[in-house]
């Protein structure tokens, strides 16, 4: 296993690599025609569902006034898409016993 840092697309390539005999080459192109499609359904608003790890989520916030925390000032805060991941139970199950 892994120490602790930061999981690759090269990490990712790697164990495709090892686990199911693909060339480096190959095992990379799999891993970013993944990427790709996640990136795309999630610009064409879709959210996506990865079984047993988790969704990325779309929310639209509406405009709201924010406050500047130094002065006071308060700002409206523009309407906006943002993403979100929520982790399976699963994967909250796997992170718990460590």
């Amino acid at each position: 296993m892994r120490s602790v840092g930061t999981l690759t697309r090269a990490d990712l390539a790697e164990t495709i690599n090892r686990k199911m005999g693909f060339s480096r080459a190959e095992s990379l192109d799999m891993v970013e025609s993944i990427l790709e499609k996640m990136c795309s359904a999630l610009s064409d608003g879709e959210n996506v569902k990865i079984s047993g790890f988790g969704s990325f989520v779309l929310r639209d916030k509406k405009e709201r006034v924010g406050r500047n925390p130094k002065t006071g000032v308060e700002v409206p805060i523009t309407p906006r898409r943002v993403l979100t991941f929520r982790a399976s139970q699963l994967l909250k199950e796997r992170i718990a016993k460590g």
